[in-house]
């Protein structure tokens, strides 16, 4: 019983607890939404307010800007005001001197109608005096002239000749005293020796025996050696010595070092024998680089293409007249140095032409054309200044002198080629002749190679044996003895010899 009716007061007193705790919680949530409506309030009055003062700020500061802006466009037009002020000031200053200007060139105009106007009135006045003058002389203008001129000859001849003889004597003997001090300067300064080449080249022997070796059986060694290089090989003259003889210097330096090659190693026999002469051409050649190199060197010349210094280290192997072409053009590039500085020009063209100014006969036995061509044609292939190239090539006269550098080059040429001694006409005429029996010989088709020996009293010619059969050997023998007899002089006679060979090479392997 009791349990019964305590439970339903106790539902009553809870239902009441949570009314009283609404009714509380709703209280303290209207006073929290009022405080927080009021902060709300305040601040929207406070922002409200910054606003105001922000925009009153702003509209002081439009205003200020507004005023300068007005201020600066009142100061802008009264700039532009004193402008067109100067502007019209000038504008009318310009106007008058225009003006004056137009009035100043129509007096110029009357007086120069004038002064034409004058002008045919003179020369009217000038004719009828001179045609009044002519009928009263009975000469006319042309005449008149001779006449005075002969009076004038003939009364002042006698003193003018006295006087152009006076400055002929003075300035020729001043030239000539200070053209042989220059000469004998450039002379004094370089003074080279002079060797004349020969045309043969003699290879010492370790013991006599060694010709049997060189020979070889029925003399095929020799042969072959004879027939790759091109010279002849004597070897009976002198003892414990060979000699090679032929016109063409490379060719006997190259038969030289290949047999000198071949004694030293002991082994001579044909297959031996080529290549010895392969390695000796590549010795040569370069022996010939060197010599170029060196030449450069000794001249103090710079920056040539290294191709164009191997072709004239070649002319270390050539001969004009008897005299080494390399040391000739050294020579004269020294003596035309010295020339160019004393007479102040330009001193590395000088020597540049005429240390190449032969530079074509170092392929001139493979090239159409005269010396100076193919020189010509060799510097402009490797790029050299034009001047150069002017300079050397009038050296014989062939070329107009156009530059001073090219007399340089002629005189300094001929200062070294006029030297005692330094030349052999008899030399120069027989290589001459080998020469041109070889290129005889070349101008035939089929011609493989052809080489002048014994002096040039035979020449013998290789032939291609696919294009030359034997019976075809003999009438080209026959056709080169005609042509040969036709265009050379020569004593006594010339033997051709045409050599056609067939070669069957296999490898064993």
């Amino acid at each position: 019983m009791f349990q019964v009716g305590i439970l339903p007061q106790l539902l009553l007193a809870a239902a009441a607890g949570l009314g009283i705790g609404y009714f509380i919680r709703q209280q303290i949530a209207q006073r929290r939404a009022g405080s927080l409506e009021a902060r709300l309030v305040k601040m929207v009055e406070k922002a409200k307010s910054e606003v105001k003062e922000k925009e009153d700020e702003a509209k002081e500061k439009a205003r200020e800007i507004v005023n300068e802006a007005k201020d600066e466009t009142v100061r802008r037009q009264a700039q532009l005001t004193k402008i067109e002020d100067l502007l019209l000031k000038r504008e009318e200053g310009l106007e008058k001197k225009i003006q004056e200007t137009e009035r100043k060139i129509e007096v110029l105009e009357g007086e120069r109608v004038q002064v034409s106007k004058n002008k045919e009135v003179v020369e009217e006045i000038k004719k009828k005096e001179i045609a009044e003058l002519e009928r009263i002389s009975g000469l006319n203008q042309e005449k008149a002239k001779e006449e005075i001129f002969k009076q004038l000859e003939k009364n002042y001849s006698e003193d003018l000749l006295k006087q152009v003889h006076r400055l002929e004597s003075e300035n020729r003997g001043e030239l000539e005293k200070k053209t042989q001090e220059i000469l004998i300067s450039s002379l004094q300064r370089y003074a080279g020796s002079v060797v004349s080449e020969v045309t043969t080249t003699y290879v010492n022997l370790p013991s006599e025996e060694l010709k049997g070796k060189i020979i070889g059986k029925e003399g095929r060694n020799i042969k072959a050696l004879e027939r790759l290089t091109g010279v002849e090989i004597v070897v009976d003259e002198t003892p414990d010595s060979v000699m090679i003889s032929g016109f063409d210097p490379i060719r006997r330096q190259v038969a030289k070092t290949a047999l000198e090659s071949l004694i030293k190693d002991g082994r001579i026999q044909p297959a031996k024998i080529e290549e010895a002469v392969a390695q000796a051409r590549e010795k040569v050649n370069e022996r010939a680089k060197e010599a170029g190199e060196a030449a450069i060197f000794d001249l103090g010349l710079t920056g040539l293409d290294p191709r164009l210094v191997q072709l004239l280290g070649r002319l270390k192997f050539r001969t004009s007249f008897g005299q080494n072409v390399l040391d000739h053009s050294i020579e004269s590039a020294h003596v035309a140095g010295m020339l160019a500085s004393e007479l102040g020009a330009n001193v590395r063209v000088a020597k540049m032409g005429t240390l190449f100014h032969d530079v074509g006969k170092a392929i001139d036995h493979e090239v159409q054309g005269s010396h100076v061509d193919i020189g010509r044609r060799i510097l402009q292939k490797f790029g050299v200044d034009e001047n150069v190239i002017k300079a050397m090539q009038a050296h014989h006269g062939e070329y107009p002198y156009e530059t001073p550098e090219s007399i340089i080059v002629q005189v300094a040429e001929s200062i070294s080629a006029a030297r005692p001694g330094a030349r052999k006409d008899s030399v120069e005429i027989y290589l001459k002749r080998l020469e041109d029996i070889e290129r005889i010989t070349n101008s035939f088709e089929g011609i493989e190679k052809s080489y002048a020996i014994q002096s040039g009293r035979e020449v013998r010619v290789f032939v291609m044996p696919d294009k030359i059969d034997d019976y075809g050997m003999h009438k080209l023998a026959k056709d080169m003895a005609g042509k040969i007899q036709d265009e050379l002089q020569y004593p006594g006679e010339i033997k051709v010899t045409v050599i056609r060979e067939n070669r069957a090479v296999e490898y064993a392997k």
